[in-house]
């Protein structure tokens, strides 16, 4: 059985916008011995989900850009405020400084040497990215946050997404 990977600078703003690096080149591995090389990431979904904490009953948003830079993986997205407590929890736990961390879930599709022992992997196939309190990448941060209105198209989307997950059926 395949395992589903949990890795990952994040900033906010009042009307959800949200930024930040999932993912930092060029920083060393991560808590668990990994480093991820530049050109590494595919996108293994179409709208690529914001979770809380790797849940996947807590889709909190989406990610609606998704770019490797010299500087690792950057992400922007909306926190879908409208629809969601949850969402509007999450960004006043950032904006108030209590959680401010990325991670990413991923597959892994080609790397060497042994999982936890400075493995490096040259590709995988991405599936979230999560809000966390404790990234497993120390620099995986928050970077922003902006104002502005969710958008609806997209949250409604992400649901139908998160519950044929939930149910077995392929998206």
């Amino acid at each position: 059985m395949e395992r589903l990977e949990i890795k990952a600078d994040l900033t906010v703003s009042e009307a959800g916008a949200i930024a930040g690096i999932a993912w930092p080149f060029n920083a060393g591995p991560d808590l668990t011995g990994d480093t991820i090389t530049k050109g590494a990431f595919n996108l293994a979904v179409d709208d690529l989900p914001m979770l809380l904490g790797h849940d996947p009953e807590q889709v909190i948003g989406t990610w609606e850009e998704v770019t490797e830079t010299d500087r690792g993986l950057e992400v922007r997205g909306r926190l879908f405020l409208e629809e969601s407590r949850r969402s509007r929890a999450v960004r006043s736990l950032i904006t108030g400084g209590l959680i401010g961390g990325l991670s990413i879930g991923f597959r892994t599709k080609t790397a060497t040497g042994s999982a936890g022992k400075n493995r490096v992997i040259t590709a995988l196939d991405l599936f979230e990215v999560s809000v966390v309190r404790n990234p497993a990448h120390p620099r995986a941060r928050v970077t922003g946050v902006k104002s502005g209105q969710a958008a609806i198209a997209l949250a409604e989307a992400i649901n139908r997404a998160a519950s044929a997950l939930r149910s077995g059926k392929t998206v």
